[in-house]
């Protein structure tokens, strides 16, 4: 499947929800690893805020690519975040959607904007 690169220059990504590790496989507890360097993953939660309008979305980065000093409402950066479509057959139905992932997700500020007060 095709990845898309998403520019995010002009959007305002909030943490909502603090990085944890990817499982593979809920039954056995197995953790997901990155398929060409087997680094463990981690998925986070954030708010994207881009012309008037948000969307929450999960991130998967890799493990070594969650910096320190992550706070819950804080605003981060996601270089390197690309979509990807997906596909697959569960239970008989067709399900699909858009998976997100990242190089890594460090601490940024607010856009000077959104800082600003009347």
């Amino acid at each position: 499947m095709r990845t898309i690169r998403v520019e995010t220059s002009a959007a305002t990504i909030l943490l909502t929800e603090a990085p944890e590790p990817k499982v593979r496989d809920r039954q056995t507890g197995e953790r997901a690893t990155d398929a060409v360097s087997g680094e463990p993953l981690m998925t986070l939660g954030v708010v994207y805020i881009e012309e008037g309008e948000s969307s929450l979305i999960k991130v998967t980065v890799p493990e070594g690519g969650v910096s320190d000093g992550l706070a819950l409402g804080a605003p981060v950066s996601l270089p390197g975040l690309v979509a990807r479509p997906w596909e697959s057959v569960f239970n008989g139905q067709q399900r699909h959607g858009i998976a997100f992932r990242a190089a890594a997700v460090t601490p940024a500020a607010f856009p000077a904007a959104m800082g600003a007060t009347a």
